[in-house]
């Protein structure tokens, strides 16, 4: 009997027990924290691989055909403009070119001779009026031979360096055979591209009294230390990627850059008046993003949100939200749509200059 009643003691203690910290669980309702989007100025930046060019970039090619007899410089080396780069042999059009000459001498004596017997009456004008007309011809072949001679020699046309040779000495060159190439980089050419979307952002808020500066990340992402401007936007965009391409000019004093290298252009946009809020206020279902929104009776209720930009635990809205909405930023994933709940508000200010802490 003293045992039944000690079980019976014992149930009953359990039994008020469990109802009294289920009574005391009720009691304690969890708090969340809210806040609100921040409207405020800000930039953001943005990376765009890019093509490095140099400013100026030929290809250096026979003109006349012959045996490359000298090569004055070597691969890499830096040349001035107007240097001597190559000698195809000059003899055949050295011939050429005495031989026109002489020719030309033959032709001023035959004037010399039509003048004589001209003024005398013994010939008539017109056989002085022929001489003449072969001596300027025979002029004109002997300036022929002279430029052709002159294309044995091919000289830089700008300040610059030399790519590799594509030719050795002796070799047997046709007219137009590739020789090396020579770059200009005392300027850079740096193309990116950029989507549509964020090319409109650029033009609306760009201010059209000055050039747009930009950054250059190069491949080692070290950030290269002159900045650049961007001089040129294409005419069309690309249909096929909808992109349209932008052109910066880097100055290169110390000749690091080189043509053909990669790297990244970093654009700062400004967004005026930009709506902020943190990334981790937010949800994803479908590819979508969304928010829950706290009304008047503090009921929870998910709203899509489009995003124009994204910054480091940060997005910037593009509708959806209004800078009077309060948001639920923490417990997203314990409350349900209708929920009434009780929060904690939170001033935006604060929460965005504490985002690092609030992302943990």
């Amino acid at each position: 009997m003293n045992r039944l009643s000690l079980s019976t003691v014992l149930v009953m203690l359990l039994l008020f027990t469990s109802c009294k910290n289920k009574e005391t669980a009720k009691e304690e309702k969890v708090q969340f924290l809210a806040t609100a989007p921040l409207k405020k100025d800000t930039t953001l930046t943005k990376d765009y691989v890019a093509q490095i060019h140099s400013f100026q970039h030929i290809e250096l090619r026979a003109l006349e055909k012959g045996y490359l007899q000298n090569i004055y410089v070597d691969e890499g080396k830096y040349v001035k403009e107007g240097q001597v780069m190559f000698r195809i042999m000059p003899r055949v059009y050295e011939a050429e070119l005495a031989k026109a000459k002489a020719e030309v001498k033959a032709a001023e004596i035959e004037v010399l001779n039509a003048k004589t017997l001209s003024d005398k009456n013994i010939v008539s004008k017109n056989e002085l009026l022929m001489a003449q007309a072969k001596l300027e011809q025979a002029k004109a072949e002997a300036n022929l031979a002279s430029v052709r001679l002159s294309f044995t020699e091919i000289r830089a046309p700008f300040s610059g360096y030399m790519n590799h040779l594509e030719a050795r000495r002796g070799s047997l060159l046709d007219e137009g055979d590739l020789l090396t190439t020579l770059s200009d980089n005392s300027k850079m050419w740096v193309y990116f591209n950029v989507p549509e979307s964020e090319y409109l952002n650029i033009k609306l808020n760009a201010n059209n009294d000055t050039l747009m500066k930009v950054n250059l990340l190069m491949a080692n992402g070290q950030k290269f230390k002159y900045n650049g401007v961007v001089q040129t936007i294409v005419a069309d965009f690309d249909n096929e990627t909808g992109n349209i391409a932008f052109r910066a000019t880097f100055p290169n004093p110390d000749a690091l850059l080189r043509n053909g290298e990669t790297g990244n252009i970093q654009v700062t946009l400004p967004f005026k008046n930009a709506l902020m809020i943190p990334q981790k206020a937010t949800f994803e279902v479908l590819e979508k993003k969304f928010v829950y929104v706290i009304d008047k009776n503090n009921t929870v209720k998910s709203r899509e949100i489009n995003i124009a930009a994204e910054l480091p635990h940060i997005f910037i809205i593009k509708s959806g939200l209004e800078e009077t909405d309060k948001i639920l930023l923490e417990g997203l994933r314990q409350v349900h749509e209708n929920d009434k709940i009780e929060y904690k508000f939170e001033k935006p200010e604060s929460v965005i200059s504490n985002l690092n802490l609030y992302a943990e």
